[in-house]
């Protein structure tokens, strides 16, 4: 089973063009690993199958590498680690913060560090309207219900020329039309995911 899941994953690495060395991939498994064992107990994801996990959680959640700068960025909303974790392992170089209010989540996402050796992340347990910080150059999520929430709920973390990237699935015309005056729609990149149905999208919001 293991060594299925491992070609699975590298196939989809290979397929989405990523240039990932045999120590990440490792370290990727083995964060797979820890959340299989984790969420039969917890409850962490709804996704309960592993081959799913590699494409819903791991595939989808490395196809936004090409579009993360090098400043420090704080995933909103990251519930076991997703896109956070897999982007701390895949850029060591960069400082990677991740917030959720659930205490279950955020303990394996402190355990997950931990095993993995992941000194580039910081895991914080609290509310995002409760976090006060210096503000982040890249504020990423894949959890927020609307682009209007997403920012209404999480500007006083995106510094002034920083950047919302916002994780979709089908290209949210009604939510852009939405958007609170001063901010606007920067680039929309089409995410190829290996192994999973529908569309996925990346959209880089900014302050006008």
């Amino acid at each position: 089973m293991e060594q299925q899941l491992k070609i699975a994953l590298e196939k989809g690495i290979q397929r989405m063009d990523l240039d990932l060395n045999g120590a990440q991939i490792d370290r990727l498994m083995a964060y797979l690993n820890l959340l299989i064992k984790w969420n039969k107990a917890y409850n962490l994801t709804a996704v309960r199958d592993p081959q799913e996990m590699i494409s819903r959680h791991l595939l989808d959640s490395l196809s936004v590498l090409p579009y993360i700068g090098d400043a420090p960025l704080i995933d909103v909303g990251s519930g076991p680690g997703l896109p956070g974790i897999p982007l701390a392992i895949c850029r060591p170089e960069l400082a990677v913060t991740t917030l959720d209010s659930n205490g279950k989540k955020t303990r394996f996402q402190i355990q997950a560090k931990i095993e993995l050796g992941l000194d580039n992340l910081t895991v914080i347990h609290d509310r995002v309207e409760k976090y006060q910080v210096e503000p982040f150059q890249q504020v990423i999520s894949r959890a927020f219900a609307s682009l209007e929430d997403m920012i209404t709920w999480t500007n006083h973390l995106c510094a002034e020329d920083g950047v919302f990237l916002a994780m979709k699935g089908l290209y949210p015309e009604d939510e852009l039309a939405a958007l609170p005056s001063g901010y606007q729609l920067n680039t929309c990149h089409k995410l190829n995911v290996p192994g999973t149905d529908g569309e996925r999208h990346l959209l880089i919001l900014g302050r006008t």
